[in-house]
């Protein structure tokens, strides 16, 4: 009887050139392969899927000019026509004199949109920033023994002829030791300092005022414990432009692309 083959080598032993086998059912994988199946290696983290952004916000309106931007004397808005002028090139600003007494009816009646004024001010119906604070000074001749220190206190003003002109905007009446004109007051601050210029009496107005009318014939020292002038933003509430929102950005320092606040 004729011996069978087992395996299809000599000898009982499986061939050297037999295919291996394939399928679920294989012998072992080797460290780091990735499964044959449709699911991801065991401890890669699942991405969460983000959210669809909202919808963009609104722009912001188109700001056209002109601004019509009101000026007490002695304001320095300076710097910040400046940077409007710079973010704005297609929108005028145009400066408005405004007397310090009249300095709320140009902006009830529209004649301005806002205005830089003097405290104190009728807020009623109107939003105020306030912007800065001016120390007071004392204009006297330019010869005069209160220029020989560099700043002088009410005390140093005994005996001087206390001038207040019309247009005063700090409010004094009179101090302690001074004495009162025998003659008129001024028309204006010009009028005043003209008249000190001369040797007669002294005035207190805000620095910027004394620099305006400045004269070689007067000059004028700081005086530490006098009064301040407050410097301030005003418009009125109901008319707030995109003109006047973005003017009032600048003032309070955003830059182009911050949001209000």
């Amino acid at each position: 009887m004729a011996k069978g083959r087992a395996g299809g080598g000599r000898g009982g032993r499986p061939r050297r050139d037999a295919a291996p086998q394939r399928g679920g059912g294989g012998g072992p994988r080797k460290p780091g392969a990735k499964s044959s199946g449709g699911t991801r290696a065991a401890g890669r983290p699942q991405r969460t899927p983000r959210p669809s952004p909202g919808p963009s916000p609104a722009p912001a309106p188109e700001v056209t000019g002109p601004l019509r931007l009101g000026v007490i004397p002695g304001a320095t808005p300076g710097k910040w026509i400046d940077t409007w002028n710079e973010r704005m090139p297609h929108a005028d600003l145009e400066l408005v004199p405004l007397a310090f007494a009249d300095q709320r009816r140009p902006l009830v009646e529209g004649v301005v949109d806002a205005a830089l004024v003097r405290q104190p001010l009728d807020g009623d119906s109107l939003s105020v920033i306030p912007l800065y604070e001016e120390r007071s000074v004392v204009v006297c001749a330019k010869d005069s023994h209160l220029t020989a220190g560099d700043e002088l206190e009410i005390v140093d003003l005994e005996g001087e002829v206390l001038i207040v002109p019309h247009d005063d905007v700090l409010g004094i009446r009179s101090l302690p030791g001074t004495v009162p004109p025998t003659f008129a007051p001024p028309a204006d601050t010009a009028e005043a300092i003209a008249t000190v210029a001369a040797g007669v009496g002294i005035v207190i107005v805000p620095m910027s005022l004394a620099r305006l009318h400045q004269r070689k014939d007067a000059d004028y020292r700081p005086l530490r414990d006098g009064p301040v002038s407050p410097v301030s933003l005003a418009w009125l509430t109901d008319r707030t432009t995109p003109a006047v929102e973005a003017f009032v950005g600048i003032v309070r320092g955003r830059t182009p692309n911050s949001s209000r606040g």
